[in-house]
């Protein structure tokens, strides 16, 4: 993914909304304590955001009755999905420690705590956080494998021997948004609905006092426990608005004996279906939820193909990549994995258009399908990648043989904009995973056919000009579009083959060689001002690169650029899917301008930017990404994690060895091991920094493509070729 895509530093400041609670609630004038049945005043409350996109977990059961997935974020339950990935309907779960006198801390702000994953066969979470000398707070978060719950298992140790206070803070924004919300305790459960979906915390022991606000006003239990360490404020109702639900675990104080709690969020199709969920979920126990959870992951790599041996200095980042590729795949329409299950700076926490109802990286791309198809059939899970072909061709699909920029999960189309590399991919991931049926040939020729018909806009001839290239910001004549249109019209001609359709494959060989032939014609110049050897561009915009057709770059670059001054490693698509040799001489010198041109040296190894001058990452000194005007240079593009791999699957393709390349991937994940889709470069002059050199920063975290490509050099590695290399392409080009 790309492009569809100023905060302080995240140790030194509290979370954008948090930052918001505390001021709107200064503002709000605190009221007398409220009695317990009288509802919320005011409303709707401060606005409804996401959080940020740096997860550091990301989690749901193997078992499809589950249709729950969650994320952890600076310590806390983050964004909760139902009843799809497209859908999060939880902002957060969170919670908060006092001793009831002198302070209350808040997970995401006051503990800072540390989370892993304590099987490295399973997505079981855990984290540990508290005050130093004052108390320990551990936590485990699982979804129930048999139910649509969330359950976290909570342990307070008070450290000091005194006696503290366990609170939770639950800020639902169902149905993906937060805005138009229901709260209210019934009996000892804090049941919320917006329209058609619902959720119902309980706990055991049981919740005790309770208050329903709204975020950000006076009758927000967060700020009312921070003004005098007491949850004075008691609500029995709010809503509709940007509803928080507050409220004391119960017979929990930190002493032996008095120091376990089990959370239980039930989600359902209306408020008793949710506490109906809740309830049988909190009967079945701990325990036992958490060995059928850990049990149904186990059994899913057992599944697999073993661990190559080439990744077994990474087995266990290598064990978490493929947990998360399946993780990410929608349990209600089997095929659809969505991009990320975060929403990074803008596209969660500030443009109303772009934030609510979520999308951005919620959403499908059949690009970014490609990727985890393929690096799924080289684990082992060929049923997963068939089903994405599936999804693709049957549910994405438009009439004309397209394929949208993106799509829900359900299919619908979000974005609007043509990238020809999309209509072929899904082919190619047609014949890598053996889908030649009838029936999927019908989805294979409405694409081949449409890349066949397509029209140069400029000259209205048929040409792999493409409306947009990969990184979804320019136009062009791109070298990556160009190779995947390529193999997308021979892997359709063999597929035609084999569905006795002879003509069509004759047709589109024809064209597929015609573009092999002209392929360095259209995007190698060899006049350009970063080379006195020929190179490979990002693109050209009227196929003739050894002009300057200059251009605007987008997020805040020049506002004119000589395009023979913009590269990229995407060329590499021509080696690996055997279009030209690795070895080529035009490759090799491009390699070496991409390399003084974008390539990063890290503690953790070397990392590569999009392209020349790309400024789709944060600013200097670590705030977040924002839309900015043409020709500001405030925000920077970072080094990808997924431009590693490809470098890495290079290397191979060229016959040397890589395994520094899969280990500099593998370094850069968390402590949860999850991998971003961007990492810090540290690249001077910079201010405050916003992350650690060679690590992720705020982008999109996990990004699903960052650990296919990890998945999928591993393999290319074991193989000694790239994995998702197809012979009927390469013997034709290469042999």
């Amino acid at each position: 993914m790309s492009a569809h895509r100023p905060i302080p530093h995240p140790r030194a400041a509290l979370a954008p909304t948090a930052a918001l609670l505390l001021g709107a609630s200064l503002l709000a004038s605190p009221s007398a304590a409220a009695a317990p049945g009288v509802p919320a005043p005011g409303g709707p409350g401060v606005k409804s955001t996401w959080t940020e996109a740096d997860k550091t977990g990301f989690g749901t059961a193997r078992d499809r009755r589950s249709n729950v997935w969650f994320t952890l974020q600076r310590g806390r339950v983050s964004e909760v999905f139902y009843p799809d990935l497209s859908t999060p309907s939880v902002r957060s779960l969170e919670l908060a420690v006092t001793d009831g006198a002198t302070f209350t801390d808040r997970e995401a702000v006051d503990m800072r705590p540390a989370t892993a994953r304590p099987d490295a066969r399973s997505l079981r979470f855990r984290q540990v956080g508290g005050r130093p000398g004052r108390y320990r707070v551990v936590k485990q978060v699982v979804t129930d494998p048999r139910r649509a719950a969330l359950v976290v298992r909570v342990r307070l140790q008070s450290l000091d021997g005194r006696r503290y206070r366990l609170f939770v803070r639950h800020d639902p924004a169902l149905n993906n948004g937060g805005m138009d919300d229901r709260a209210r305790t019934v009996g000892q459960t804090l049941v919320a609905s917006d329209g058609q979906v619902a959720t119902a915390l309980r706990a055991q022991p049981r919740l005790g006092a309770s208050s329903n606000g709204y975020a950000g006003l006076a009758s927000d239990g967060w700020p009312d426990l921070r003004d005098d360490h007491r949850l004075d404020r008691r609500h029995r109702s709010a809503g509709p608005g940007n509803v928080v639900q507050t409220a004391r675990v119960s017979r929990v104080d930190g002493l032996p004996g008095r120091q376990r709690a089990t959370l239980t969020l039930g989600f359902g199709r209306g408020v008793s279906d949710a506490r109906a969920t809740a309830a049988s979920s909190a009967r079945a126990g701990w325990s036992s939820l958490q060995r059928r959870y850990d049990r149904g992951w186990h059994r899913y790599l057992a599944g697999l193909k073993r661990v190559p041996a080439a990744a077994a200095p990474v087995r266990r980042q290598y064990l978490a990549s493929a947990l998360v590729l399946a993780a990410a795949e929608d349990k209600r329409n089997p095929g659809a994995v969505v991009a990320s299950p975060s929403a990074p700076w803008v596209w969660g926490d500030e443009v109303p258009d772009l934030s609510s109802p979520s999308g951005a990286y919620h959403l499908v791309w059949s690009r970014d399908s490609y990727e985890f198809g393929s690096a799924m059939w080289a684990m082992g899970d060929e049923a997963a990648a068939r089903r994405i072909v599936d999804w693709l061709f049957r549910v994405q699909q438009r009439p004309d043989g397209s394929f949208p920029q993106n799509s829900d999960v359900q299919g619908t189309p979000v974005w609007s904009e043509l990238q020809l590399d999309e209509v072929a991919l899904p082919i190619v991931l047609a014949r890598l995973t053996g889908k030649t049926d009838r029936r999927t040939y019908e989805g294979v020729k409405r694409a081949a056919t449409f890349l066949e018909r397509f029209r140069d806009e400029e000259t209205g001839r048929p040409a792999p000009y493409s409306p947009q290239e990969r990184w979804e910001n320019q136009s062009g004549y791109s070298p990556n579009s160009i190779a995947a249109q390529i193999a997308g019209l021979v892997c359709a001609a063999d597929i035609a083959r084999t569905n006795g359709d002879p003509a069509s494959a004759q047709r589109w060989l024809r064209l597929a060689d015609s573009w092999a032939a002209q392929a360095k014609g259209w995007t190698v110049t060899t006049n350009g001002p970063l080379s006195t050897n020929p190179y490979f561009l990002r693109l050209t915009k009227n196929g003739l690169p050894n002009t300057a057709s200059p251009y605007q770059m987008g997020d805040g670059g020049p506002v004119q650029i000589d395009q023979r001054r913009v590269v990229d490693p995407s060329f590499l698509a021509l080696a690996r899917w055997g279009i030209l040799p690795a070895d080529d001489p035009v490759i090799a010198s491009s390699l070496a301008v991409v390399d003084q041109e974008l390539k990063v040296q890290t503690p953790n190894g070397p990392f590569w930017r999009r392209f020349s001058l790309d400024g789709y990452g944060e600013t200097r000194d670590g705030g977040q990404w924002e839309i900015t005007e043409p020709g500001t240079f405030t925000t920077l593009g970072r080094g990808w994690p997924i431009l590693t791999g490809e470098r890495g699957e290079q290397e191979v393709a060229a016959g040397r060895d890589a395994s520094s390349y899969l280990a500099t991937i593998a370094a850069s994940a968390n402590g949860g091991d999850m991998i971003s889709e961007q990492v810090w470069d540290g690249r001077p002059p910079t201010g405050r920094p916003c992350c650690t050199a060679g690590e992720g920063t705020r982008a999109a975290t996990p990004l699903v493509w960052s650990h296919g490509l990890l998945v999928r050099l591993a393999w290319t590695m074991q193989r000694g070729r790239p994995a998702d290399q197809q012979a009927v392409v390469a013997r034709r080009y290469l042999d």
